[in-house]
C-alpha cells in the first residue's frame, strides 16, 4: 500500500469496533478487482428503486443506465469500481457493480432490493466482499 492515500476507519456495529485501512475509493476498487483471492471489510447499506431511497433519480435507471427489471440483484459502488465488476458479498450473492450513490464512497456498498421493507430488513452490515 506504499504510496497511497490511507485512511483510518473506525466503525461501531453492534457494539464491536472494527478498523480498517483503506485507499482512496478509485484506488481500493482497482485493487478490489485486481485480486479477486482478497477480501476487504466492507460497510453494506441496502437501497430500493423508491423515492426515499433514490430522491430525485427514482426513475428504474441505474448510472450506467441498465433498466431495473423484476429479480435484478446488483450493487451501488463507489467510482473505483467500474461498471460491470462482479463482487461476492456474503448473504446476497455474486452481483455486478451497476450503480453509483451520493453517500456511496471509501469501503461502502449498497446492495439493491426491489422493496422499501427489504432494504430495510438487510440493515447495515458489515462484511468481507471479494472481486471475482
Amino acid at each position: 500500500m506504499k504510496n497511497l492515500k490511507k485512511l483510518l476507519l473506525t466503525l461501531v456495529v453492534y457494539g464491536i469496533v472494527f478498523s480498517a485501512t483503506v485507499a482512496s475509493s478509485v484506488e481500493f476498487g482497482r485493487r478490489l478487482a485486481r485480486k479477486p483471492d482478497r477480501g476487504h471489510l466492507m460497510k453494506v447499506t441496502a437501497y430500493c428503486p423508491c423515492s426515499k431511497c433514490c430522491g430525485k433519480w427514482a426513475d428504474g435507471v441505474t448510472a450506467c443506465g441498465h433498466k431495473i427489471q423484476p429479480g435484478d440483484m446488483f450493487v451501488a459502488a463507489p467510482k473505483g469500481f467500474e461498471f460491470g465488476t462482479m463482487l461476492d458479498i456474503p448473504g446476497y450473492g455474486t452481483v455486478p457493480v451497476l450503480d453509483r450513490g451520493g453517500a456511496i464512497k471509501g469501503n461502502r456498498l449498497d446492495v439493491f432490493f426491489a422493496t422499501h421493507q427489504e432494504a430495510l430488513n438487510w440493515g447495515v452490515k458489515i462484511l468481507t466482499v471479494r472481486g471475482i
